[in-house]
């Protein structure tokens, strides 16, 4: 029985940095003279930021970026991620699967700054550059992943009576495997989710991809770092609101796995059959 009360405290947690994301911008009113930088009060609701500028207008700002860049890129690494990963653990033919991953392979050993810094070299400055750069940022890893938790179901007795049926492949790959991982992989996505965000403060300093003072929750976290003790809240709301994006994703996810679950059903006892008459048990 499915219990839709176990979506509560995952939409509790992530449904104010997403309701921000959605709403804030419209909540936002006209722009004010810019003040000292971290002062609290003065006016300010949450104090300024490092350019004098209001924290709560930068917060309600900030989110749509945030949201949209974190889980484009996480949907668009899977998408790349899942058939590599699938066709390299399905397949027979030895040479496929090495020329699948080995590239990838070598992209994983190359530290994650780093390839984010190669990478920015060959896209475009903006949004739709960064979600680019992440995105293939990610997929070594994620199509790794894929791959180890696709061969161990590929190599379950079923999916051989299944090809011995003259089952197609999509049906293998999709309808077996793809839904034998499916809470390996949607346990991976929370996590991937807090990568890519980070992947994104990273990017904002060192000035790839996102301007130096654009609102946006993970710029204002390292930007505003250095008043952390004088005005504390343009590093904490922000990095609150991160912190209730990914727990909540998580906390949604797991529920949605919880859900598809199959239960268990408690086996019959074994009755034994009495001995018929004239005959020795």
């Amino acid at each position: 029985m499915r219990r839709p009360g176990r979506y509560a405290p995952g939409a509790a947690v992530a449904g104010v940095p997403l309701g921000l994301a959605v709403l804030g911008p419209f909540l936002v009113g006209e722009p004010t003279a810019r003040a000292a930088s971290f002062t609290p009060g003065g006016g300010h609701l949450l104090g300024t930021d490092f350019v004098g500028r209001d924290v709560l207008d930068q917060v309600l700002l900030g989110g749509r970026p945030v949201v949209l860049v974190a889980l484009a890129a996480t949907a668009l690494a899977y998408l790349v991620a899942l058939p590599v990963g699938l066709i390299s653990a399905l397949t027979h033919r030895r040479w496929l699967e090495e020329s699948l991953m080995r590239p990838l392979d070598v992209l994983l050993a190359v530290p994650s700054l780093l390839m984010l810094l190669l990478v920015a070299a060959a896209f475009p400055p903006g949004a739709a550059g960064l979600v680019l750069m992440v995105a293939l940022v990610s997929v070594p890893d994620t199509a790794r992943i894929v791959r180890a938790a696709a061969a161990e179901a590929a190599s379950r007795p079923a999916l051989e009576a299944l090809r011995m049926q003259g089952e197609s492949w999509w049906r293998l790959a999709v309808g077996y495997v793809g839904r034998s991982i499916l809470r390996t992989l949607a346990a991976d996505a929370g996590i991937r989710l807090t990568g890519v965000l980070y992947l994104v403060a990273t990017a904002a300093f060192l000035g790839i991809g996102v301007a130096p003072d654009a609102a946006d929750w993970a710029v204002m976290v390292d930007r505003n770092r250095a008043g952390l003790f004088i005005q504390p809240w343009a590093v904490v709301v922000p990095a609150l609101l991160i912190v209730a994006l990914t727990m909540g994703s998580n906390l949604l996810v797991d529920a949605a796995m919880e859900n598809r679950a199959p239960g268990r059903r408690a086996p019959f006892p074994h009755i034994p059959t009495p001995p018929r008459k004239g005959r020795r048990p």
